[in-house]
């Protein structure tokens, strides 16, 4: 039996690794790869751009990027020139990014939703090869079309989907996405609002939820010796419950644990204030939001994740990529 799954990489790896990665991952079985867009680290579609040109199969996604920084046209633009590279194999993963990385480039991420809600239908309408004229207050674009003189003029199949956290960005995903990529670092009964939220939104366009895909990142940490996998783990979430405090909490992280935390990390946080803070980050919070310990114990793990309506999990690997990729090859 076959299930779908999916490679996620950040900036944890160098490119010409997660090259291979994607590579290996298209030989067991994997669906897709997605590229983060992740702090000002690494932008997302010069690796998307690499992994295409040395696949065959694998579907390549952008996990996520924003909608505020890359002009419509060019947005779409890059879209299609993906495309070009590799055929009905290109994901468009979008976000409202996030504070204060935003605010500090100068961007004000003001009414999110409406920003979107214009993103995507500007998108669509340009990547169906349509002449558009659109005169929204984010989007203002008058008589252009994706001007293809040499190459495939016909619409292209690029999913669109959207990187929603907040409730009513995730009921907008249900009302105007092909699907949701649904967010890291949460336990799986999380999803279940979720899913209640992209129906409501559905419903909006005579859909339910079980139309909308429901892929989900998912920090995957698996080794034989159960301990050396929590600290492969840790290694990222100490990082997040220092950035993304709202969340840990919610996880069961107390005030002062995450007090503690954020009094060592600085921004962005160095290697030595990371392995310093780790050892406030409780085990029990690791196994809660992650699939970690050993190759049958992220396999269960990863199954709750899709008894809870994720379509096909994201594995975000934080120990070795290859025997992350095996743990979960298909046949």
């Amino acid at each position: 039996m076959t299930h779908r799954v999916a490679l996620y990489l950040q900036d944890r790896h160098s490119l010409q690794d997660g090259m291979k990665y994607a590579q290996y991952a298209e030989s067991k079985g994997f669906e897709a790869v997605w590229q983060a867009e992740s702090r000002l680290v690494r932008d997302a579609i010069v690796p998307m751009a690499a992994f295409a040109a040395t696949t065959k199969r694998i579907m390549v996604g952008s996990g996520v990027i924003n909608n505020w920084t890359r002009n419509i046209g060019l947005l779409a633009a890059t879209f299609l020139t993906l495309d070009d590279l590799a055929p009905n194999r290109i994901i468009c993963g979008i976000g409202a990014w996030w504070d204060p990385l935003a605010k500090n480039v100068g961007i004000d991420r003001r009414k999110p939703l409406l920003a979107m809600r214009e993103t995507v239908e500007v998108m669509r309408r340009l990547l169906r090869m349509e002449r558009v004229t659109f005169e929204g207050e984010f989007h203002k674009v008058h008589n252009i079309e994706l001007d293809v003189v040499h190459g495939r003029r016909e619409p292209r199949n690029i999913p669109i989907m959207i990187g929603a956290t907040g409730d009513q960005m995730m009921e907008l995903t249900g009302e105007i996405a092909d699907g949701a990529v649904l967010n890291y670092c949460v336990p799986p009964e999380y999803n279940i609002r979720a899913l209640e939220l992209l129906d409501k939104g559905a419903k909006k366009r005579g859909k339910r939820v079980d139309d909308i895909d429901r892929p989900q990142l998912v920090v995957c940490s698996v080794h034989h010796d159960r301990k050396k996998a929590i600290e492969d783990a840790k290694w990222l979430l100490t990082q997040y419950v220092a950035q993304q405090p709202h969340i840990a909490k919610a996880s069961g992280v107390s005030d002062d644990v995450i007090q503690k935390v954020q009094a060592i990390l600085g921004w962005p946080a160095t290697k030595e204030q990371i392995s310093a803070a780790m050892q406030y980050i409780p085990d029990d919070f690791v196994l809660k939001i992650s699939a970690t310990g050993t190759p049958d114990e992220v396999r269960a793990k990863v199954e709750e994740y899709r008894r809870n309506g994720c379509t096909c999990p994201i594995l975000y690997p934080m120990g070795d990529p290859y025997t992350m990729i095996d743990t979960f090859a298909q046949a």
